[in-house]
């Protein structure tokens, strides 16, 4: 290897990103404490590569896939690279994606090329690494639509080659149609459609080499190996998608990427995440904390991605190509996000939620209903419920939608639509598993239930009172489930009895009542009414001994339960999001107290600064967006409405930017591993005794105090002050 050329340009980049840092000396380069490699191990399934905030590039290493740890692509255990593809997924439990994918090779057929993580170097907008075979120095960064490549080639190499890639794919992914065209001596354009978790995904892109390439071998129009003659000096590589057309990937590449400063786009893309990286500031001497911290706001802006060009076209979910004066956005893993990272996004991104607004509307336009798992203009209909309802009321109830009657003809048709098992909601009033195929009819249930809740507040708003009450009293429609005897939410069958035999720790994944989880976990997926729920058991102490008892608990789930419950304590499953909410219910019934050791204990013992730092699979940005919401001590447990339930902070200070020019700040007096406990709160220095605030309180900015203590207190335990 050419060990000179390769200081070179790290020299190069070191400067120039010094120099970034030093005209930007009011700004602590926050980029420093993300730590990419987190959920790079076990089963966290997160992308590893170049990308910027929210961009539909993800530019990054590609491997074999060998099962469900491989989801994105990459994963540590690994030592093969097959490709640096241009698209990938972070966190998924399902595998796609990996378009377009470039391989410097030593020999035209090689498929794969050696290389050891010691050699792998990852920051936000950077990734690099050395090659064994053939000996290549890779570096990659990226904008929004264009990934950028720099090879620098051993001083041993005559001549360079480079593999362009349309077959290889992750997971599911195959490629059904292609074409590879050299339209010049510098200049490669073509486009890769495919059939996998997205059914029919179309990606056309142009590619700009630095240097003249001849082809040295073609292989039908899926994969063709170009020589480079020159390889004196860095070859660099610039690839413009777009899911429109080659001519949009071009003008895409003129918009975001005209010139060929790699260091300069390196720069970029670093203070594009300095600048989102920011968005919340958080004090603390904790190094490791703020390291999770700030990884974790990573992991939420990888998606939703991008998905239309610089001139608004984009492709629809009727797989037509429209023009909107709006961006456009794909990959909502909505089952995961609705639950955390939508809420977050509202606090921290105000300036993107009409856009989001905008593409759901359009995407009900276009297929008929809201996004249920949206990937690449595709529904997936993956996961159970109607998980775009309540982020889309969600954002009607916090002021996002200027069209407000559009919007809520998207939430009232996709609840009353036939598919997914909601013709029986509507004949009966509930999902009996005795008329549903599909199994999972009570997590079915429960999610159209708080669903439902999220039509009927929006209903109210807008003065519909026959939609409300409808939609009201199909929210309600968990109760059918609740088994008082039992004190669980069991399946139902269309003669009224409950499903026998009945174990509550026994998970069978996708072939019993419940979807990735048990009896256990189901019990309290009840988030939109938990007074509601706690009235089911008798009394609010019968619910406090039941609830308390799910920490503690302990049962065999079965050879056939999901991988995906993970991250136990007693029966509470962190490593999957229908548990997520849990914890801040404590709040429900006046006993903040008994919330805030179980806060800690998931933030301490949950999420790490290693490989292996995620409880469960990141899942688009969810399980890192309860990490941030928990860690500054704000949790949205209702799915629509913007009440936001007050934890147990980690930090002494977090300064949230919440839009406008405005800050609120959340300040945690006397705040320690041990004094975990809120002893009182001011609110803009009066004093605070709810244990909760809302959506519009924290948009106005301002302080919120909470004083600290080692031992419980009365704070926040009066019925009047529960949420």
């Amino acid at each position: 290897m050419n060990i000179k050329r390769i200081i070179v340009s790290l020299i190069a980049i070191i400067g120039l990103c010094s120099s970034s840092v030093a005209a930007n000396s009011q700004k602590e380069d926050l980029t420093k404490y993300v730590n990419q490699w987190i959920g790079t191990g076990g089963h966290g399934h997160v992308f590893l590569g170049a990308n910027v905030p929210f961009g539909l590039v993800q530019l990054g290493p590609t491997q074999y896939t060998h099962g469900w740890d491989w989801c994105s692509g990459y994963h540590i255990s690994d030592s093969l690279i097959i490709g640096f593809g241009h698209m990938h997924l972070s966190g998924t439990g399902i595998g796609d994606l990996g378009d377009i994918a470039l391989l410097p090779v030593g020999y035209v057929n090689q498929k794969d090329v050696r290389f050891d993580h010691q050699n792998e170097v990852v920051r936000p907008g950077y990734y690099s690494v050395k090659l064994n075979n053939p000996n290549v120095f890779v570096e990659l960064t990226a904008t929004k639509r264009v990934g950028m490549h720099r090879y620098t080639f051993g001083g041993d190499t005559e001549s360079g080659l480079i593999a362009l890639n349309l077959r290889q794919g992750i997971g599911w992914d195959n490629v059904k149609e292609s074409r590879i065209t050299q339209e010049s001596p510098n200049t490669v354009t073509g486009y890769r459609r495919s059939h996998g978790w997205a059914r029919d995904q179309i990606i056309y892109f142009v590619a700009e080499f630095s240097s003249p390439v001849t082809v040295q071998e073609q292989q039908g129009d899926t994969v063709t190996v170009f020589r480079i003659d020159d390889v004196s000096s860095p070859l660099l590589v610039k690839v413009a998608l777009s899911p429109v057309s080659v001519e949009n990937a071009k003008l895409n590449m003129k918009a975001e990427l005209p010139d060929w400063h790699f260091n300069n786009t390196v720069a970029t893309a670093r203070q594009a995440w300095n600048d989102e990286l920011s968005k919340i500031k958080v004090s603390t001497d904790d190094i490791t904390k703020k390291r999770i911290f700030y990884t974790a706001m990573y992991h939420t802006m990888i998606a939703p991605s991008v998905f239309s060009d610089v001139n608004g076209d984009y492709r629809g979910a009727d797989y037509k190509n429209h023009h909107g004066d709006f961006t456009n956005y794909t990959t909502f893993s909505l089952w995961d996000t609705y639950r955390a990272a939508h809420p977050l996004m509202t606090l921290i991104h105000p300036e993107k939620q009409r856009d989001i607004a905008e593409t759901f509307i359009n995407i009900y336009i276009q297929q008929g209903k809201l996004p249920v798992w949206h990937l690449m203009g595709n529904e997936t209909d993956c996961m159970v419920g109607n998980p775009g309802i309540p982020v889309m009321a969600d954002l009607v109830l916090k002021g996002f939608v200027s069209d407000k009657e559009t919007a809520f003809e998207a939430l009232r048709s996709s609840a009353l639509c036939d598919d997914r098992g909601l013709n029986l909601l509507k004949e009966y009033g509930y999902l009996p598993f005795d008329k549903d195929s599909t199994y999972e009819t009570v997590a079915k249930g429960l999610e159209y239930a708080l669903a439902d809740d999220g039509v009927a507040k929006v209903a109210r708003l807008l003065g519909k009172q026959k939609d409300y009450k409808y939609f009201l009293n199909r929210s309600k429609s968990y109760k059918i489930y609740f088994d008082k005897k039992s004190g669980f939410m069991r399946g139902v069958g269309s003669d009224g009895k409950f499903r026998e035999p009945f174990d509550s720790f026994n998970a069978v994944h996708r072939q019993d009542d419940y979807t990735e989880g048990n009896a256990w976990q189901y019990a309290w997926l009840v988030p939109h009414d938990v007074h509601g729920l706690v009235n089911l058991f008798g009394s609010e102490q019968r619910f406090i001994a039941k609830f308390d008892s799910l920490f503690v608990v302990t049962g065999n789930l079965g050879a056939e339960a999901s991988p995906d419950i993970s991250g136990l304590i007693g029966q509470y499953a962190h490593g999957n999001e229908p548990s997520h909410h849990i914890l801040y219910m404590y709040n429900y019934v006046g006993q903040p107290y008994k919330a805030a050791p179980l806060l800690r204990k998931t933030m301490k013992e949950l999420y790490f600064d290693d490989y292996d730092g995620l409880s469960g699979n990141e899942d688009v940005g969810q399980m890192s967006a309860w990490y941030i919401l928990s860690s500054v001590g704000l949790y949205q447990v209702e799915p629509s409405g913007g009440k936001y339930i007050i934890g147990s902070p980690i930090f002494n200070e977090a300064a949230i930017n919440v839009g406008n020019g405005k800050t609120f700040t959340v300040k945690a007096v006397n705040n320690s591993d041990k004094n975990i406990y809120i002893q009182s709160a001011k609110l803009n220095g009066k004093p605070y005794t709810k244990s909760y605030i809302m959506f519009n309180d924290i948009q106005k900015g301002g302080v919120l105090e909470l004083t600290m203590g080692s031992t419980p207190s009365s704070w926040g335990t009066k019925k009047s002050d529960r949420p």
